[in-house]
Formats: C-alpha cells, structure tokens, sequence
C-alpha cells in the first residue's frame, strides 16, 4: 500500500482542532530544524511536550523520554527521527492516547504507514508541520 495523506483540508482541521503536540526528537539546540519549528508552533499557541530522553527541557517544557511517560491527551504526535525509527514509534504510538501520527518532511515508512492505517489512525508522513500550518492561512 503506497503512503497516502490527508486532503490539505484535512491537514488544515486537524491542525485547528490541535492544541497538544508531543514532538519526538526535539533537540535542545536552536540550530535544529526541530527546535525551529517547535519554537515556532509554540509560538503560534500549541502546547509542545518534548519528547527525547536525552534532554530535560526543551522551549521551558519539561521532556519525557517517551511518548508512554505524557499524560493526558495529545493532538498529533510530530516526528523529528529517521524514517527507520517510524515501525517502532508507529508501534508506541499506537498504545497512547493520541489522535494523528506526522512524519516531518523527508520521513516516511511504509511498514510504519501500513501498521497504524490497519490500526484506525490518522497518518501523515513527509511533510512539514509548519510549513501545512503555514499554507493554513492561520500563521
């Protein structure tokens, strides 16, 4: 099965409806794409968790070391890893409270695709969040 988004209009509810989003992979660093972007939907009014067990604060929010240690609801869990590492964080995913599974730009897995679609679950891989929030008009 090829890797099928959401219609952009979609994309764009989801991204009106969200309030939470547990990003995995956010680097401390300000020099990274993920922390960028973060920083910026932080910005725009979303509650970002980080989710990286190498750090413990990223963006003044406390880190988790995985998705299993975030309590309560989250909206989309947007991923900042290589696409090798989206079978066992489709798998993670998959046993939390959580509504769409995102893939950054340039990260896709079609067994990880494959899994949650099977699953019920909202998927979108390769493409940016910012950049989808962006073409929302809301930014």
């Amino acid at each position: 099965m090829a890797i099928l988004n959401p219609e952009r209009s979609e994309i764009h509810q989801i991204l009106n409806k969200a309030k939470r989003i547990a990003v995995v992979g956010l680097s401390d660093n300000p020099e990274r794409t993920s922390y960028q972007i973060s920083e910026r939907m932080q910005q725009e009014g979303y509650t970002i968790i980080p989710v990286n067990p190498r750090v413990d604060e990223v963006l003044g929010e406390k880190a988790v070391a995985s998705l299993a240690e975030i309590e309560g609801r989250i909206d989309i869990v947007d991923i900042f890893r290589r696409s090798e590492f989206l079978p066992e964080l489709a798998k993670e995913f998959d046993q939390i409270d959580a509504d769409v599974f995102w893939a950054q730009s340039g990260v896709a897995n079609e067994e990880a695709y494959n899994f949650l679609k099977e699953k019920g679950h909202t998927v979108i891989m390769d493409r940016c969040i910012m950049v989808e929030y962006l073409l929302s008009g809301k930014g």
